[in-house]
This record gives C-alpha cells, structure tokens and sequence, in this order.
C-alpha cells in the first residue's frame, strides 16, 4: 500500500474532488447524479513512477480506492487511502489471477481486475457491468449509474474493447439533447493541477455518450458499498 510516509508528501498533494463546481450541460440540470464524498484525482505519474501508456486503469482503481477510504466504514483496508501499482499487481498474482511474470510488467488492467483488487484489499464487492456496443446500448446504463450514485456514492471504472482507454465515471446527466458522462481523465501527466486547470484543460469534463466509440463494447466496475456509508453529503 501507500506507505504512510508517502501519504503526507503525496496524496495530501494530488486534487480532491476534482469535478466541484464544474458546470452541468445546459437543460441536464435537473436530471443529473454525481458521486457523493470526497476522492483523490489519480492520474498517470502521480507517484513519480511513469506509467503512461499502460497504468490509466490502476490509476481509474486508485480513485476509486480513495473514495472508499474516505467515505466507508472498512472492515479491511482502514489504514490505506490507496494501494500502489506494485501492491495491485503482486495481490493479482497471489489470487492467481495473474501469472509469476505480471508482477514488475508493464500490462494493463481492466474492469474485473479492478473488482478483485477492490475486494481484495477493501472487502468491497463490485458489481460488472457489460454493454455491447456504444450508442445507444450505452444509453441503456445511465439508469442504472443513475441509481448507482443515489444508492452507493462512489466512483465507476468503465473500459472497453475497441476504445480501452480507461475512464473514471463521476456522474450521469440526461435530457433533451442526450446523454452525459461526467468523466476524470487518468491520462493526465505532468505536474499537480489545480481543479478548475484540470477543468478547463478538460481533464475532467462532461463527455456526451453520443461521442463514445459506437464499434466498441464497454464494461463498467461499479463499487457495491452502499451499507458501509459513513454519512455524505
């Protein structure tokens, strides 16, 4: 895990809540659900160790860990805001998952490696999610991320096939003119970012779904931690 002399030096410095005050696309205002709680934006490089090109998905599971250190009641995992790449992939080979060799690699992770890091240092099971294709088999998921926020809070992983580029899914807005995605970009790589940068560079934008790879399938991690809430706002 993030060894507690880390946590001070580096975690305290990346963004937290990095979606506040981003405005809502107009006429989805009433019709939009986002993550509840505080998380920690990470993103390719945060820990000096350059993953570009392969780590977004670690990167994607990393928020979503800090979320649920921040905002659960943990029976597993109290004193660890987030494990590190090498602690992801060493828990991948001891559940067998992955072969000797992962560990140390450069191999990218997706969605259900995501849910067995989750459940394996947090205790949290996550529920899979499978869209054929983009378009409007997507469109099909927004009530279930809808009832996603409202019941569990947290962050979703999504990935896919044809577009793999992982996506952390901050919240869900739909109306007239089609539907949203409110999505943190792990690909950013450079130095910390002020929110509203991070904001204005795009790094953390509303993405219509109309705009997702129509030829691609796409899976979503969706964190079951509705009865550990601690009280959120």
């Amino acid at each position: 895990m993030l060894k507690d002399s880390l946590i001070d030096s580096l975690v305290n410095a990346l963004p937290t809540n990095v979606h506040t005050d981003l405005q809502i696309p107009p006429d989805h205002r009433g019709q939009s659900d986002t993550v509840k709680g505080d998380y920690k934006y990470f993103h390719y490089g945060c820990d000096g160790q350059d993953d570009r090109g392969w780590g977004c998905g670690y990167r994607t599971v990393q928020t979503l860990a800090s979320w649920l250190f921040y905002n659960c009641d943990l029976t597993k995992g109290q004193g660890m805001v987030a494990p590190s790449l090498p602690d992801i992939q060493r828990a991948l080979v001891c559940m067998g998952d992955k072969p000797a060799h992962f560990f140390g690699s450069r191999e990218w992770i997706g969605t259900f490696e995501a849910s067995l890091v989750l459940d394996y240092f947090y205790n949290v099971p996550c529920k899979i999610v499978h869209v054929q294709g983009g378009g409007t088999d997507l469109v099909q998921v927004v009530g279930q991320l809808r009832e996603h926020f409202e019941r569990h809070g947290s962050p979703v992983m999504m990935g896919g096939g044809t577009d793999n580029s992982s996506k952390c899914v901050l919240g869900v807005c739909s109306g007239g003119h089609g539907a949203y995605l409110l999505i943190a970009d792990p690909h950013y790589y450079g130095a910390e970012l002020e929110r509203t940068e991070l904001q204005r560079q795009g790094w953390v934008d509303w993405t219509e779904l109309s705009s997702l790879d129509r030829s691609s399938f796409y899976n979503l991690c969706m964190p079951q931690a509705g009865s550990m809430l601690k009280t959120l706002k």
